[in-house]
């Protein structure tokens, strides 16, 4: 589904905050994904649990979640939601020498969690790279996108393909 016009944007063409005032209370739920690519041996001291800065999995899945409480003070026309739900799933693939984030937001409420689930996962992500950076400078984080959503008027949306 797209649609024909920006919806930060009023009529004059100046940015401002959508009014989501008369939108139903609905059933809010996005899951997101990502990947952060690790040399094998950084993968490997994570997987050990030898990190000398401890637990690399946990700790970046309290900061997704922490992050994910947060998006609206980070994206500036986000409206501040009270989520209901927050997970996060750290999965190592040692073939692909990556570990994927998984994120489901949920919310009861009248506008979608999609950028909660995103920052989320991003910042999940970013602080792996921030706890392994001493060690592999040379970490990528791609693949950051929305697999799903559902709720509100827009109702149930699943990406297409993988990548």
């Amino acid at each position: 589904m797209t649609t024909n016009s920006l919806t930060h944007f009023n009529a004059a063409g100046d940015a401002h905050m959508v009014d989501v005032g008369d939108k139903a209370f609905t059933t809010r739920m996005a899951i997101t994904e990502g990947f952060v690519r690790l040399q094998p041996a950084t993968l490997e001291l994570i997987l050990r649990g030898e990190h000398k800065k401890g637990d690399v999995l946990g700790i970046a899945r309290i900061a997704g979640i922490m992050a994910s409480k947060r998006t609206a003070d980070l994206i500036p026309l986000c409206h501040p939601l009270p989520l209901t739900h927050v997970e996060i799933i750290l999965t190592p693939e040692s073939e692909n020498q990556r570990i994927r984030c998984q994120t489901t937001a949920k919310t009861h409420g009248q506008t979608g969690v999609e950028m909660e689930a995103l920052t989320a996962t991003q910042i999940a992500l970013l602080t792996i790279y921030d706890m392994c950076k001493a060690v592999d400078r040379s970490m990528v984080i791609d693949g950051v996108r929305l697999l799903e959503k559902a709720g509100g008027k827009s109702g149930h949306w699943h990406a297409d393909n993988d990548i």
